[in-house]
């Protein structure tokens, strides 16, 4: 079974195993199967290995570093790092290289993890399949005829495959989660203000969120303490104190009270899915927590007011790529204007342009208040309707995605049928709430997640509930077997 980042952390302090030697195979494993899986735009090879040696001559010394010092991860490219290029998987930013650091990737700079390289994504985190990159098409390794999910769909890939242990991720309607639970791994989207947004680029700034992507659950609490707390950069980062998530971590569930929303159990959701679900709550209860199923008549209003707020943010977000400042130019233009239109009309994909449209219609004199106003209102209703549920809950529990993983190319020609995967993770980012999906099973060899959403800061119970479930569940640890 692969080992976990805190079983590799102790064979690097031990001396078992040096950060080198770690970083090469990571390397090869990518060089082994991203030809297959497409999950990586660039690496950072001489970077990296300049690092881990140093890291190394350090450990040889004696000298005491971080507890995670050394391990390698995989960072979703629209999160910047100084020096390397952040394309967003655009071809308007497909030259880009960013001046500075986001703050998580100081953050990890200062616990001396080591970025590997950048990895594919849905452009602009625009998506629901990773079909959206202007550079390739990722591909989930338990099933190479099917998406990983999106947009983080690369950072689930690369750790579903061995390639990264651990990756990081954005959220904006269920970017980390829906690819954890296609990939069978667990994604984690903190409580909003959680984790700094600052270095993030932004596509709908009230609901994105950075996450960490892992094969264990240990590993997710350790690499959100890290990327954990505020940050004067960033207006919307909360001020308060960080957990100790991982030294925390107690698979004692004894009397926890789980709701599941009738919304979330209905038609959309697919049989096997559904039955999928129930048997994890039924485990559930076999430890202690009980469950009731709960009407929450907010989520109805989810899709129609994520698909509202989201590119009305996004088309307020984007319009700073004109051509004129740090995204590709168009050639050959008569005017301003033109360069405008024939920068952004080549420069951005179908789906970036649809969500833009839709923001700039709903956000336009006369259709604001008819459209925006009323998604402003409906959010709070959702908001509402999760705090009334806590008042006699500790968790809502549902399953992640409607569905198994669908194959390549059978939703681009349907983008309503594509948004409906988002289906039961939207609701916990208009509410600005922490939600986890882990694994819990298979169906014909795809990997099935169910999610767990806590209220606002308490990601601890949703960790706690993660692994004791993984705990008893050790067979869903396995590495898929990627063949052509």
């Amino acid at each position: 079974m692969t080992p976990s980042v805190v079983q590799l952390s102790e064979s690097l302090k031990n001396g078992d195993l040096t950060a080198t030697a770690l970083l090469e195979q990571s390397y090869n494993r990518i060089d082994a199967v991203d030809s297959l899986v497409n999950a990586f735009l660039t690496l950072e090879k001489e970077k990296a290995y300049g690092q881990a040696a140093a890291i190394d001559t350090q450990l040889k010394k004696g000298i005491d570093l971080p507890r995670f010092a050394g391990i390698p991860i995989g960072i979703k490219d629209n999160i910047n790092i100084a020096g390397e290029r952040t394309t967003c998987s655009s071809k308007i930013l497909e030259q880009f290289v960013s001046p500075f650091n986001a703050t998580v990737i100081d953050r990890l700079a200062k616990e001396s993890v080591i970025s590997v390289g950048k990895l594919n994504l849905d452009e602009f985190a625009m998506g629901s399949s990773t079909e959206n990159s202007a550079f390739k098409v990722t591909k989930n390794p338990w099933d190479l005829s099917c998406v990983p999910g999106g947009s983080s769909g690369g950072s689930a890939a690369a750790v579903a495959a061995n390639m990264v242990p651990w990756s990081l991720g954005s959220d904006t309607g269920g970017s980390i989660r829906q690819p954890a639970a296609f990939c069978g791994v667990v994604g984690l989207k903190p409580t909003y203000g959680r984790v700094s947004r600052y270095g993030l680029v932004a596509f709908a700034s009230s609901l994105d969120q950075i996450g960490p992507i892992t094969r264990y659950v240990e590993d997710a609490a350790a690499l959100l303490e890290i990327i954990s707390g505020w940050d004067s950069h960033d207006a919307t980062s909360i001020r308060r104190p960080v957990p100790r998530f991982l030294e925390q971590l107690n698979p004692d569930i004894n009397g926890l009270k789980i709701a599941v929303p009738s919304q979330l159990l209905g038609n959309a959701i697919s049989p096997d899915v559904k039955d999928m679900v129930m048997k994890a709550l039924d485990y559930y209860a076999s430890q202690g927590a009980t469950y009731s199923e709960v009407s929450i008549d907010a989520f109805d209003a989810s899709i129609a007011t994520y698909y509202v707020i989201a590119p009305a943010e996004a088309s307020a977000n984007l319009s700073r790529y004109d051509g004129i400042r740090f995204s590709m130019r168009a050639q050959q233009v008569d005017s301003i204007k033109d360069c405008f239109v024939k920068s952004r009309g080549e420069g951005f994909g179908e789906e970036v342009k649809r969500r833009i449209l839709i923001g700039t219609f709903v956000l336009s004199s006369g259709y604001y208040d008819a459209f925006y106003l009323k998604a402003q209102k409906a959010r709070t209703f959702i908001k509402q309707a999760y705090q009334s549920v806590f008042e006699s809950f500790d968790v809502v529990l549902s399953p992640t995605t409607p569905t198994t993983a669908f194959e390549i190319g059978s939703k681009l020609a349907d983008p309503m049928d594509m948004y409906m995967s988002d289906l039961a993770t939207i609701p916990a980012n208009m509410a600005g709430l922490p939600a986890i999906s882990h694994p819990c099973g298979f169906i014909d060899g795809r990997p099935v997640g169910v999610q767990l959403v806590g209220p606002a800061f308490d990601e601890q119970t949703l960790l706690n509930m993660a692994y004791n479930y993984q705990l008893s569940h050790p067979d869903y640890l396995n590495t898929p077997e990627i063949v052509s």
